[in-house]
């Protein structure tokens, strides 16, 4: 899956005052970011907020997406959560014609075994008219899929392509990264992993700093892939504090600032996340300041 390699970015969803999604932006970020060489857009995501949307506006977002896009560049849709019959309800009532994959987050809050784990990805693979990447990001989720049952279902399902791994275990993900299949992708799910986890054979990065930096966070991951990791550590460490300070209080509140100063979006988010604190924001726009 050549399609899924490089940079994906996790997309932000703009909103008004109203809270309601601003279109006009969102094509506007859209538009910004294939301008930048993005390989992949993520919509309804973490970053995106798809646990404060409703099934009408996913319905929505991803049509506009679709219209938007225009096929210049892949699109995945984020469809998950912890009720697998309801995932699989989610996936036979989405259009996916115009989609090129699903990323599909582990169970949250019920802690399923990894027995129930595999069992959550083998419904979802069954009835998925398109390839699936598995989200792990046990931080979110309280639950770890571990190296043997990614693996596990990287063998069993040709259409469980990849897993966006956002555990921060390296350990974990080096084990996945050694004994995969050749076609199964391993891709970085946190911005700060990108270059080591590539440099170990990893596919890419599924981004939130390249909404707002896309041209450079693009050129970054095309170094790591060329095996240029000199190249790619220059750019790297430009970014290295901002990046940190994304996540300071909260994704996507951090992303929202930046793109907020760089007249990109509003920075409005949905209850119950909240804008990150002055603190926060003040150092945000200082080592915007600093990157050079």
């Amino acid at each position: 899956m050549k399609k899924f390699k490089g940079t994906g970015v996790a997309l932000i969803t703009p909103f008004k005052n109203d809270l309601s999604i601003d279109f006009t932006t969102l094509g506007k970020v859209i538009n910004h970011v294939i301008n930048g060489s993005i390989n992949y857009i993520v919509l309804m995501g973490t970053t995106g907020e798809s646990s404060t949307l409703s099934k009408d506006e996913k319905k929505a977002l991803i049509s506009f997406a679709i219209e938007t896009i225009d096929k210049r560049i892949p699109l995945v849709v984020g469809i998950g959560g912890n009720n697998t019959q309801d995932v699989i309800t989610q996936i036979k009532n989405t259009d996916l014609r115009n989609v090129d994959g699903i990323l599909s987050v582990a169970p949250y809050y019920n802690k399923p075994t990894q027995r129930g784990l595999y069992e959550h990805f083998k419904a979802i693979a069954t009835c998925s008219p398109v390839p699936v990447i598995m989200y792990n990001i046990p931080g979110r989720t309280g639950c770890n899929i571990s190296a043997d049952t990614c693996l596990q279902l990287a063998r069993d399902f040709e259409n469980i392509i990849g897993v966006k791994e956002a555990s921060g275990n390296m350990s974990q993900i080096m084990k996945i990264l050694k004994d995969k299949p050749d076609n199964f992708l391993v891709i970085s799910g946190d911005d700060l992993l990108t270059l080591p986890i590539i440099a170990e054979g990893g596919a890419g990065v599924i981004s939130v700093i390249a909404n707002a930096y896309p041209a450079e966070w693009s050129e970054m991951v095309n170094y790591c892939l060329k095996q240029n990791f000199k190249a790619a550590r220059e750019i790297f460490y430009r970014f290295m504090i901002i990046i940190e300070l994304l996540f300071a209080d909260g994704n996507p509140a951090g992303i929202k600032s930046v793109m907020s100063i760089m007249n990109l979006c509003q920075n409005t988010l949905r209850l119950p996340l909240v804008p990150v604190g002055k603190e926060t924001y003040t150092m945000i726009r200082k080592a915007m300041e600093n990157i050079k």
